[in-house]
This record gives structure tokens, sequence and C-alpha cells, in this order.
């Protein structure tokens, strides 16, 4: 096998990784921007995903789609444009502060072929109980400037009951967050 193959073998094998990620996603809708006579259509396409480790935190992710032949063999680039708006989900949102501390990648998409990514960190303001998610694009060689951010803060919807850390040690509630690990 040469080594021309290999690294074909290599760059493929990487952008099947990557294309898995971000899977756990739901489909919301879609609109078409550009007529392609052949191949899909350039298009805005919209996805839900639940944060996986804030529990009733759902995010909402928009992003151009580059349609055409390209995109019927897997070529194309996305451009770098696309939106992020994360809102509760559920009556009280629930989270370990010890988990949330660090910034965390909750999403990644491949945006190209190969080595351009788009991803969404999760950031958590302790000071103000409020998460910041940030999407954006990476590529190996130069990102791009473009990008979005959502907040969703303990403080918006209706306090949490107390019954929702009723029998529960180390669980504080604040707002509408029952937070264990948290200081006292």
């Amino acid at each position: 096998m040469t080594n021309t193959m290999k690294n074909s073998m290599i760059c493929a094998g990487f952008a099947l990784l990557l294309a898995a990620c971000g899977k756990n996603t739901d489909t919301i809708g879609k609109a078409d921007t550009v007529f392609n006579l052949l191949g899909k259509n350039d298009r805005i396409e919209i996805e839900a995903f639940d944060d996986p480790d804030v529990k009733g935190v759902a995010c909402y992710l928009s992003y151009a789609k580059k349609g055409g032949l390209k995109e019927t063999v897997n070529l194309e680039e996305d451009v770098s444009d696309f939106s992020v708006s994360c809102t509760q989900t559920t009556p009280h949102i629930e989270y370990n502060e010890k988990t949330v501390a660090k910034p965390a990648k909750v999403f990644k998409r491949s945006a190209s072929f190969a080595f351009k990514t788009m991803q969404i960190i999760r950031y958590y303001d302790d000071k103000r109980k409020v998460f910041s998610y940030l999407v954006y694009s990476d590529r190996i060689i130069q990102g791009s400037p473009k990008n979005s951010v959502s907040a969703v803060s303990c403080h918006e919807g209706v306090p949490a009951d107390a019954r929702a850390a009723e029998g529960r040690t180390g669980v504080k509630i604040i707002g509408s967050c029952v937070i264990e690990g948290a200081a006292p």
C-alpha cells in the first residue's frame, strides 16, 4: 500500500470519526437558501440537544449547510455561520457544581471533509450561577472569529421547590437550580 493510499484512508477515517460526533441531536427543521439543480439545496438547519451534564437545559443550534454535488460526495465545506440559543426545559435545573466547574465541549460536528469542526463549549459562572454556551468553528490551520453565545441563569425560571432537594445531602437550591456539591 502506498503512502498516498494510507494518508487517504487515515483522512477518511478521521472524517468519519468527526462526523459521528454531535449525533445526539434532534432535527427541528430546515430552510432552503439557494437552489441547486444537482444535489441538495444550500440551507439553514436547526437541531436541538440536551446538555449531558445539566439536566433541564437544551440548546438549539442553527447553521448554514452547503448543498450541491460536493455534499453528495461529502466534499463540501460549510461556512462558519451559526447561532445557538439555550433554554430551561424542565421545572428546575439540576447539576453537580464540581462537574460543570471546568469548561466542557457539549457538541462537536464536522463542517468539512476534514480538519474543520463546529463545536459548542459550556462555561459555568459560579458567581452568578449562569451557564454560557459558545458556538464557533475551528480548523487545524485557521479558524474563524465568527461565534454566537447563549446564557441560561438559575435566576430566570420559577424557583425550585424545597421538595426537589428533600432527602439529599449536599444539595443547595438557588433560584430554579438544584445544585449538588455546592459550597454552603
